[in-house]
């Protein structure tokens, strides 16, 4: 086996089109994805997400999304398209699914994707799709033909799902456990008597944290060890909770203002910042005091909306959420959790969503894939005109993780407006999901000897 020496942990998804390989991506990243947006069709348009399976973390990447950007194929040949396609997908991948359809045979596209992942050196897996019967499933003996292990699997049913991914996680880099050396800092903040201590005590399991109904009560920043998962892929935090910030009015002691103090250092020092938020109150102006702070910081962010069980019959979480990012628009791209500490309802899921968060903080983006984004969404719209000319993109590539940066070489960064940043912004998130995790875009000229 392929040592993969330098690469990433990245699955890429490849096939020619209608085999089922968007549904063996939401498959595989649903229980993921699922956590931080309720919607249907989420993971439909993503190309690129976080997986966990079997406590495995990796990245994958669906090519059925960079099929359909790619619109300039006219005159192009059926086979020069797919090697662009799988070219593009197995760049940074360390295995490949190669995803058939057990129903129609090995097909000649078939065929030539095979070849070319053969030429790649890449370890693959033929996913013989649309299993979806003990019948169907005989039938997958005929892609062994195209030289790799073939498992038969159904992803509408989940059917041979895990006796795949059994094949494909080992093929994977050993992970770095990185966060055993320095832990993911997650600042636990919000308004006074919000539900701070309580929500970590019944993440604890324990009394680790003075619980009162006096507002204040929490006078320091508590710094506790806590794990996530087991073994190499565990993920290891140290959970802050912090005193409630209240308005500067409102702090007339000194003990209070060093409370304030060092909860704004502990959002400062944090990697990923769950803003709590009182389910009876609503979102108040400290709140996305708060939350600014959180974002100004660049920290990764999670909304936890707390006491959800004294909110519950008088509105439902849909309700709250299109309220809540209304209220707190800068705050959208941020999951919102709701919790109850006294009844244990999504206790357990905030800890995912955190994890998920953390993920997403270090996550890198394929060039390839990046700059297929990129100029989709410039051909859908196009920059504004400044002056006498147009901005144009040439391409783009991540710089930087925590905050993630990425950085475009551009023909003149003064002709970048807000307006097109922001939308730019919105077609990254949705290709590439990055639930709460800051993203900086930088703007950088492209020496030319005249002027594009």
């Amino acid at each position: 086996m392929p040592e993969n020496k330098g690469q990433q942990r990245v699955v890429a998804i490849v096939g020619r089109p209608n085999v089922g390989k968007s549904a063996l991506f939401n498959r595989l990243v649903g229980r993921r994805v699922a956590i931080v947006h309720e919607e249907s069709g989420v993971t439909r348009d993503r190309l690129m997400s976080e997986a966990v399976w079997d406590e495995e973390h990796f990245e994958l990447i669906d090519t059925g999304g960079v099929g359909m950007m790619d619109g300039s194929r006219t005159g192009s040949t059926i086979e020069d398209g797919t090697r662009q396609q799988v070219d593009l997908a197995i760049q940074d991948a360390a295995a490949v699914i190669f995803v058939v359809d057990i129903t129609a045979g090995v097909l000649p596209l078939d065929r030539e994707v095979a070849r070319l992942l053969h030429a790649s050196g890449r370890p693959a897996f033929v996913a013989a799709n649309k299993a979806d019967h003990q019948n169907l499933q005989n039938q997958a003996d005929d892609f062994a033909e195209l030289g790799f292990p073939v498992y038969p699997v159904s992803a509408l049913h989940n059917r041979g799902v895990d006796d795949l991914m059994s094949g494909v996680l080992p093929a994977l880099p050993a992970p770095v456990p990185r966060t055993a050396i320095q832990p993911l800092k997650v600042a636990v903040v919000g308004r006074p008597n919000a539900g701070k201590s309580s929500y970590i005590n019944r993440l604890l399991r324990s009394n680790r944290v003075i619980v009162s109904e006096v507002p204040g009560t929490t006078r320091d920043s508590i710094e506790i060890p806590f794990a996530i998962g087991s073994g190499n892929q565990a993920r290891h935090y140290r959970l802050i909770d912090t005193a409630g910030i209240r308005k500067t009015s409102k702090v007339n002691t000194a003990v209070e203002k060093f409370s304030v103090i060092r909860a704004e250092n502990s959002i400062r020092e944090a990697d990923v910042v769950v803003i709590v938020m009182d389910a009876t109150e609503g979102p108040k102006k400290l709140d996305k005091r708060i939350a600014s702070l959180a974002i100004s910081e660049n920290k990764g962010c999670v909304v936890l909306v707390s006491k959800w069980d004294l909110a519950e019959g008088t509105t439902t979480q849909r309700a709250y959420g299109k309220a809540l990012r209304e209220a707190v628009p800068f705050l959208n791209f941020a999951p919102v959790v709701f919790a109850s500490a006294k009844t244990g309802y999504n206790i357990r899921n905030t800890i995912e969503v955190i994890d998920h968060v953390a993920a997403q903080l270090d996550l890198k983006l394929t060039t390839g894939l990046l700059n297929r984004v990129i100029q989709d969404s410039v051909a859908k719209v196009a920059p504004q005109v400044v002056g006498t000319r147009r901005l144009k993109i040439f391409y783009a590539t991540q710089v930087g993780t925590r905050p993630i940066r990425i950085r475009f070489f551009v023909n003149s960064p003064r002709r970048i407006k807000e307006n097109y940043k922001t939308y730019l912004l919105a077609a990254l998130r949705k290709a590439f999901g990055l639930e709460g995790a800051p993203v900086i875009l930088q703007f950088r000229a492209r020496q030319q000897k005249t002027e594009q």
